[in-house]
């Protein structure tokens, strides 16, 4: 009886494959476990399969991640009494899709020797390297060139890779035969690949994996295996995507859920901003005053309301290994690191530490960031009537005016619950979770409040209720990185409702010559006198600038706001369009990957975009920002 059991667990039953079938047809997604540690996937009907099959006499560790972000992917034992149910399997899955769409590939992945395919005496890095194995008759050129040129480009640890054509007979793994025979190869208009791949992602000695460049490797195998299946699709197949990065997985599942929840959890542990802010900062700044601006000022902290240990310990136990999209993989990895490093900032806060972590979490100041901060300060006047002329709003009526704002939206998203609080232990306007917290004696000049509306809500408001309408919690909570695009599209939107005044564009370059000023060891009564007296500020602006900068033992965040302008600006120049930085709070870096998302269609569309994209005028501007405007340009052309 066991002996039977047995058998029935060893080998791919004949309803197990009538299902697939039935499943197929019926355009369900697949996803079932195989004998002997197998796995078939099938996001969705497709013109194609990536295979892998595990080698029986030797140990081959980390191949099979390589194929397990693919949309389709089956991966299976090369055991010889699986092999009678594994080719039926595949004869079906050829038939059942190829009928739909005229035709189908095959690419199947295998490892080279573990010793290197391409290897240099004085090297200690191995090449990445592929060998490309087609038929010799019929095979599909245009896709094979596209996956020659894919590969070449690849770079894996700086190196790039060595690509070998070769025109065989035998497509499939040493040792193993084809999956599907000759007879069918014609008669489903059915094409094989093979493709060795040189395992540069182990140790040739232990076998021990090299996690980061396994990674690296199979986010950059996924692209040209997507270009390529597009390729073929387009050529060969009735199946016409829009793009290839359209070929990618569309199913999410339960780890990538899983992930996406711990790492937001964690990340709502904690209010990173508000707990590095002072509470105190007015009460500060009339005790620096009456000392004569001649005595450091005493900050004082919200308690940290985590044990950071802990957390980090969690962070840490999050599986982010299991999850087999190389896309979302990178994206919860780097999130990880940006969370480790908050946590760690938390621990240092007002102690010599804390502003290494900040450098490390924010960067350094280059130094054309540097010049044209120099070069604002110089060229805008410091004494300027543009704002005080029109008067001043207090609390409250800028409460009333953000409260008409948020009901604008609200008609678009019924669920965006922003609340406006007025408080005393914050300075100026500051968004936190969704909601726009304002300091209760905040005067603010009525020229500029439409952009601080558009800066505050528009922006902070409007991405954070985007991204909790969207599937992953990360894009509510921010990826990683996400605050310097964050900051630059809320300055332009300033730009877009012609509210970006030479006093606030003068503010944001002063914060980064503060930033370096602390870098390079002033002291904070140094850098007070540096803004007030060699930059003009007047000394509430340059206490409360040099505050923000000093706080927690050097916070650097705010050089985000003059560089994520620049780095906007020049995404625009590049024919950046402004959509897909709305879908939530990303980095400039995740634009490709939202796109890509957004093409799979794991992102849904966003359900709010700010109230000046229906401006008449906002064409104009972003045509002035596609030619070219520079940061001064953005002042010089407002008409005041």
């Amino acid at each position: 009886m066991n002996t039977k059991n047995s058998r029935i667990k060893n080998t791919i039953t004949e309803n197990f494959i009538e299902e697939i079938r039935e499943r197929l047809i019926e355009g369900k997604q697949i996803r079932r476990s195989l004998p002997l540690d197998g796995r078939l996937h099938i996001d969705r009907a497709l013109p194609f399969i990536v295979v892998y099959r595990r080698p029986i006499k030797r140990i081959d560790r980390g191949t099979d991640n390589l194929v397990k972000g693919e949309a389709s992917y089956l991966v299976a034992s090369g055991s010889r009494k699986l092999k009678p149910g594994l080719t039926e399997l595949t004869r079906t899955i050829v038939e059942t899709l190829s009928n739909k769409f005229k035709a189908f590939l095959i690419i199947e992945i295998w490892s080279g020797e573990d010793s290197p395919i391409d290897f240099e005496i004085d090297d200690t890095i191995s090449k990445p390297a592929f060998r490309i194995f087609i038929s010799q008759t019929n095979p599909p050129t245009k896709s094979v060139e596209v996956l020659e040129s894919s590969l070449r480009k690849m770079r894996i640890q700086k190196r790039t890779a060595n690509v070998e054509v070769v025109y065989n007979n035998k497509l499939s793994p040493p040792g193993l035969e084809s999956l599907i025979s000759i007879k069918n190869v014609k008669e489903f208009n059915c094409f094989t690949i093979g493709i060795e791949i040189q395992p540069i992602y182990r140790d040739p000695t232990n076998n021990d994996i090299f996690p980061l460049v396994l990674r690296q490797l199979q986010l950059s195998l996924t692209r040209a295996l997507k270009q390529t299946f597009f390729a073929f699709s387009n050529t060969q197949t009735a199946l016409r995507p829009s793009h290839y990065l359209a070929l990618g997985r569309r199913a999410v599942v339960k780890a990538v859920w899983r992930v996406d929840s711990m790492l937001a959890d964690i990340s709502n542990k904690f209010d990173f901003l508000l707990l590095l802010t002072p509470v105190n900062v007015e009460y500060a700044w009339t005790k620096f005053k009456n000392k004569q601006f001649d005595h450091d000022p005493v900050f004082f902290y919200r308690p940290r309301p985590v044990d950071t240990a802990i957390l980090k310990r969690k962070l840490y136990e999050i599986p982010i290994e299991r999850v087999e999209d190389p896309t979302l993989a990178y994206l919860f990895h780097e999130k990880r690191t940006e969370l480790d490093r908050q946590l760690t900032m938390l621990d240092d806060r007002e102690t010599p530490q804390f502003l290494y972590s900040s450098l490390q979490l924010f960067g350094n100041i280059s130094d054309n960031l540097f010049n044209l901060s120099k070069n604002i300060l110089q060229v805008l006047p410091a004494r300027s009537r543009e704002l005080s002329k029109s008067g001043y709003l207090n609390a409250e009526e800028f409460a009333d005016i953000a409260f008409n704002e948020i009901e604008y939206y609200k008609q678009f998203y019924p669920s965006l619950s922003s609340r406006i609080q007025i408080r005393d232990d914050v300075v100026g306007l500051m968004v936190s979770r969704g909601n726009l917290l304002i300091s209760r004696n905040i005067k603010i000049p009525i020229s500029r409040s439409e952009a601080l509306i558009q800066h505050e809500v528009g922006t902070h408001v409007v991405t954070y209720f985007n991204g909790l309408s969207q599937p992953f919690k990360q894009l509510y909570s921010g990826l990683a990185g996400y605050e310097e695009l964050q900051e630059g599209l809320a300055v332009l939107s300033e730009y877009f409702v012609d509210g970006l005044s030479r006093p606030r564009l003068r503010l944001l370059a002063g914060r980064v010559i503060a930033a370096r000023c602390i870098i390079d060891g002033a002291s904070f009564i140094d850098t007070f006198r540096e803004m007030n007296l060699t930059y003009g500020f007047d000394q509430w602006t340059a206490f409360t600038l040099t505050a923000r900068i000093y706080r927690s033992g050097g916070f650097t965040k705010d050089i985000v706001y003059l560089r994520g302008l620049v780095n906007l600006l020049n995404y625009l120049k590049k024919d950046g369009i402004l959509e897909p930085l709305f879908v939530g709070k990303i980095a400039i870096d995740h634009i490709p990957i939202i796109q890509e998302l957004q093409l799979r269609k794991v992102l849904h569309p966003a359900p709010l975009y700010p109230r000046y994209f229906k401006n008449a005028q906002i064409k104009n501007k972003l045509n002035l920002l596609r030619n070219g405007l520079t940061v001064l340009n953005l002042i010089e052309r407002r008409k005041i």
